[in-house]
């Protein structure tokens, strides 16, 4: 009996420890799992949780920081940041009863329906939603002030900003533009977006258990910082006489495909303007510019008018200067010549006879309108842009000779401009492809494909001493706080030829506008040289479509600038190079010249007609003011039987050329005489001189006055408007007897 107590005592014992080692090792499991859950919580997904915390906990607002600006050479702003804001709702931290008087109040103001905003500000469990980006001022300042009236929560007005082009359209194919984000899509804005996007500022603010803000104490405010700044080698000086006239150029000759100009510094590669026009507005780059292209997008419905806009705008963004190939027509001469030259395939001397046509294989080819330029020199045949006598130079030169310079001027492969969408290959025959035939067309400008940029860079070497310079547009980038992040330094790619060739490029250059088919780039005072361009569109379904170019230099004797202009498609009383592109440039270049300091240099026939001001003779005694007026340069006629001169026509401190003539009237209430305006349409020089001092009118003469040939093609008054005797009418000069450059090259 008293081995059953200690049999049930042993027992208890065991269930005892039974439960115990089960109660530890449920205790092990359950506080093992915790610790392991505590670690992974803690430990190894700390960021994730840490996150979701912070997201609950804090309200983190991007702060955009602002683009740097584009600067010209001088310092003045061509891209900038304009002030604007975005407006954003936290629907659950408005009250209910405020939904509905918001939506009514603040729809039209954020641009929408009642029952869209309605719908968004009943999402209650939503903490942030967009309703404007880029609201100007006036706009938020109305958000703003209406909700403060009204004591509503949940309308946040953030401070932002967005892209401004002072100068609207101007240079808009160099700067491109951005989109709503600020990112760049187009010109400078694109190729330097990187170097112009700041770095954003945050603002975090710290939120209560409810998903309210507290109070502002508890924001941390990271300030953004500015992108950085592009000062350009454009000088807003020369680009605007670039727009002016190119724009003018577009209008008048009807340019179809639009027209290209370029100014660059010979020896430096500096670009000192660049346009192609028309172009758009950056400040609404999806605005169509062109009325007739808007007409027919809008004329248009569904898919087939979003494949015309997006073309159409596509068309107005591209910078032809940089990005397109072009048949460079007669302005490649000056390429073949200089290779010709430099190689000693030709000399000065060497001669070459153009007559009816010049066969290759078979081929006849010819120049312009059949005409036959008989025995010419080397200069003589450029002068006269003569394809016969060129096939025959570039026959001289050889296929690998001409190859090798073509590759040597840099019009195989991109120059490297520091701007977007330049190809990275021209369309050209290389050594193993090119036959007789090929180098005849080529030689002159034909079968060939590059870019104006690349011709215009090898125009340079040409005149520069024969360096081939690298082509830049932005000089030089500081950060925010002022301090220069990079310059660029003139880059010389390669020696191309002698610097006795280049010398003498220049002079025969000069011959082509004093004696050849560049006369309308005359510019009275300085030394211009140049070359025409008349190329036919090979690939063009018009048979008719051709490229109007000329490319100037000056001074000729030390070049500083070269112009490039060309007109795609013209349609007007012409289509030639010497007839529509030169004029253009000679207007640039005399612009510039004149702006950068270079003085001109007259020839006695140019002096008789230099501008002065005409001097204060009014009450002097009317022999005694002739007498002044000769000296200043002016001619003087008398009105009236006084012995002093009471009135004068034109006025003191009025510009007249010399030799105008100012009338004297004696008697102060003499009536003023007038007289009819004639046409001085189709004369010379010499003709409409005589012609308006007839009529008791001044001239000034303006275009290719000095050129033997040039006529009257328009005037400041037309014929029949009644003026003042001694007024001054303008007239515009143009040579049409310059050799035509039509680059055709076969019958």
């Amino acid at each position: 009996m008293a081995l059953e107590p200690m049999l049930k005592a042993a027992q208890d014992r065991g269930m005892k420890l039974r439960s115990r080692l089960v109660a530890g090792f449920f205790a092990l499991v359950c506080f093992g799992g915790l610790a392991a859950r505590l670690w992974y919580v803690q430990i190894t997904d700390h960021d994730f949780y840490a996150g979701r915390a912070s997201g609950q906990q804090l309200r983190d607002t991007v702060v955009p920081a602002p683009r740097g600006d584009i600067l010209d050479a001088n310092g003045v702003p061509l891209a900038v940041n304009a002030t604007c804001w975005t407006i954003r709702a936290a629907p659950r931290e408005m009250a209910d009863e405020d939904v509905e008087p918001a939506s009514r109040a603040l729809a039209p103001l954020v641009g929408m329906e009642y029952e869209e905003l309605y719908e968004i500000l009943s999402q209650r469990s939503s903490n942030d939603a967009l309703l404007l980006r880029r609201a100007d001022r006036q706009t938020a300042d109305a958000v703003r002030e209406t909700c403060a009236e009204n004591g509503w929560e949940g309308i946040l007005l953030l401070e932002d900003t967005k892209r401004w082009y002072p100068e609207g359209d101007f240079a808009a194919s160099l700067l491109g533009f951005t989109n709503v984000d600020n990112v760049g899509m187009a010109g400078l804005e694109l190729e330097y977006d990187e170097q112009l996007t700041g770095t954003s500022g945050r603002v975090l603010s710290a939120k209560n258990a409810w998903g309210y803000d507290m109070p502002t104490g508890y924001d941390t405010y990271i300030p953004p910082v500015q992108g950085n700044t592009l000062q350009l080698t454009i000088d807003v000086n020369v680009q605007h006489y670039l727009e002016n006239y190119l724009s003018y150029a577009v209008e008048a000759y009807n340019v179809s495909q639009r027209a290209v100009g370029i100014v660059m510094e010979v020896d430096t590669g500096r670009v000192l303007a660049i346009s192609t026009k028309p172009d758009y507005d950056p400040n609404e780059p999806r605005v169509l510019a062109d009325e007739e292209t808007r007409a027919f997008v809008n004329s248009l419905s569904g898919e087939e008018r979003s494949a015309a806009l997006q073309l159409a705008q596509q068309t107005q963004w591209r910078n032809k200067a940089v990005s397109d190939l072009y048949e460079p027509g007669s302005v490649f001469k000056l390429i073949t010549c200089a290779a010709a030259l430099d190689t000693g395939a030709v000399s000065p001397s060497s001669t070459f006879v153009c007559g009816k046509a010049y066969k290759v294989a078979g081929i006849p080819f010819h120049c312009a309108n059949h005409k036959s330029h008989g025995t010419q020199t080397v200069a003589q045949a450029l002068a006269n842009s003569c394809n016969q006598s060129f096939i025959q130079i570039g026959q001289q030169l050889g296929v690998q000779d001409f190859c090798d310079y073509f590759e040597a001027f840099g019009l195989q492969g991109a120059t490297g401009i520091d701007l977007p969408a330049e190809p990275k290959k021209s369309e050209y025959y290389t050594a193993d492809r090119m036959g007789p035939v090929e180098l005849a067309s080529c030689a002159f400008g034909q079968s060939s494909k590059i870019t104006p940029i690349q011709m215009l860079t090898a125009v340079c070497a040409v005149v520069n001493g024969g360096n081939l310079m690298q082509p830049y547009v932005v000089e030089k980038i500081t950060d925010a706080s002022g301090n220069v992040v990079s310059t660029t330094e003139p880059t010389v790619r390669r020696q191309v030829i002698r610097p006795e060739t280049s010398a003498l490029m220049c002079r025969m250059m000069e011959g082509v506008v004093s004696e050849g088919s560049g006369k309308n780039a005359y510019v009275a005072g300085y030394r211009v040289g140049g070359k025409t361009g008349t190329s036919q569109k090979l690939d063009s379904e018009d048979e008719e479509a051709r490229i109007a170019s000329f490319v100037g230099i000056a001074p000729a004797d030390d070049p500083k600038i070269a112009v490039l202009i060309a007109l795609d498609e013209p349609h007007t009383f012409a289509n030639g190079g010497g007839a529509l592109a030169a004029p253009v440039a000679a207007q640039v270049i005399e612009e510039t010249l004149r702006y950068y300091g270079v003085q001109p240099q007259y020839t006695p026939e140019e002096q008789q007609r230099l501008e002065n001001q005409v001097p204060d003779v009014t009450e002097l005694p009317a022999e005694a003011a002739a007498a002044k007026l000769q000296e200043a340069g002016f001619a003087a006629r008398v009105v009236g039987e006084g012995d002093t001169v009471a009135v004068q026509y034109p006025a003191a401190g009025e510009t007249l050329p010399r030799g105008s003539t100012v009338l004297l009237y004696t008697e102060a209430d003499a009536v003023r005489q007038v007289t009819t305006v004639p046409s001085a349409a189709g004369q010379t020089l010499a003709e409409a001189t005589d012609t308006l001092h007839r009529a008791g009118l001044n001239i000034k003469a303006e275009g290719a006055a000095e050129m033997e040939g040039a006529v009257a093609v328009g005037q400041s008054n037309p014929e029949g408007e009644q003026l003042p005797q001694g007024s001054l009418v303008t007239v515009t000069f143009y040579d049409y007897t310059v050799p035509a450059d039509e680059d055709v090259k076969m019958d």
